[in-house]
């Protein structure tokens, strides 16, 4: 199936410096559960997600963003705005122009960091969060990996040149998909451009931002530590992005985090996984059962 096919609701929003942003909007506005909204890794978008979303939406309303830059939302003119306290900004007019006062996050990889953020903006509004493959430590050679490829990739010329690139990039993450579900993958990554050829669905000066990061990082411990609601980490077992030392130490900081490892799976998991949909249906039922969802 093709992920870029119209979906039941398709909107756009502001940001507050004038961008035209693009979100998918699954489930009935009506229900009566917090929605879950879907934030996706730094070079990804609101595709990603559709199957997830569409799994859900006959029990909640999921929200999923394209981040600007990404997707059908508008680049930035200024490359120095790709970092996650303006994404965090622009997914915050999102929920007040939607009118949304709370949300379970589900942030994969970067948008699992714009999760740790708003938790520590605004606690009140986040019901729950779901990690997905992400802590406050990267590993470094995870790191060194995305910096590798991130706005570096050459043009490619057909769907079967995009298909062996993006296999390039993840193949060691996702090493059971067959042809097809990888041509799939390619789908979410690339949309045709005029003359109909392939081209990476994010704006390239985002791998400028990623490769600018100077000075000293402030500690990101406390920024885990502003998840004082309910947590469930999920961790690729084959993940060069979280490490075990580090969801080790994520579990003695919050001895209350749920956690789930998935086989099979670098960075990131996909959210289709039996171990992954598990791990989640729990922890949205456990949070329904305390009257947070």
């Amino acid at each position: 199936m093709r992920h870029d096919s119209p979906d039941p609701t398709t909107a756009r929003w502001q940001s507050a410096d004038g961008l035209s942003l693009f979100y998918r909007d699954f489930g009935s506005p009506d229900s009566a559960t917090p929605p879950i909204l879907c934030l996706p890794g730094l070079t990804r978008n609101s595709r990603d997600f559709i199957p997830f979303a569409r799994r859900l939406a006959p029990r909640h309303r999921v929200l999923c963003p394209d981040l600007r830059g990404r997707g059908h939302s508008d680049p930035d003119p200024d490359w120095r705005n790709y970092q996650p306290p303006t994404y965090v900004a622009d997914t915050w007019r999102l929920l007040d122009t939607l009118g949304l006062e709370r949300v379970v996050v589900v942030g994969t990889s970067l948008g699992g960091l714009m999760a740790m953020i708003m938790a520590a903006q605004q606690p009140g509004r986040l019901a729950g969060v779901v990690l997905n493959d992400i802590g406050p430590e990267i590993a470094p050679e995870g790191l060194a990996r995305i910096r590798g490829y991130a706005g570096r990739l050459p043009p490619v010329s057909d769907w079967a040149a995009a298909t062996a690139q993006i296999r390039g990039i993840y193949g060691l993450a996702l090493p059971d998909l067959d042809e097809d579900a990888w041509l799939d993958y390619a789908h979410r990554s690339y949309r045709e451009d005029e003359q109909g050829q392939p081209r990476l669905d994010y704006d390239p000066a985002i791998g400028r931002a990623v490769q600018d990061v100077s000075g000293e990082a402030p500690d990101p411990w406390p920024l885990f530590g502003a998840l004082t609601m309910p947590t469930l980490a999920l961790r690729g077992a084959l993940s060069d992005i979280l490490s075990e030392a580090t969801l080790t130490r994520m579990q003695a900081e919050k001895p209350e985090l749920r956690v789930a490892v998935i086989p099979g799976r670098g960075h990131v998991p996909q959210l289709d996984e039996p171990t992954s949909i598990a791990a989640i249906d729990a922890f949205l039922a456990s949070l329904l059962a305390q009257g947070r969802c």
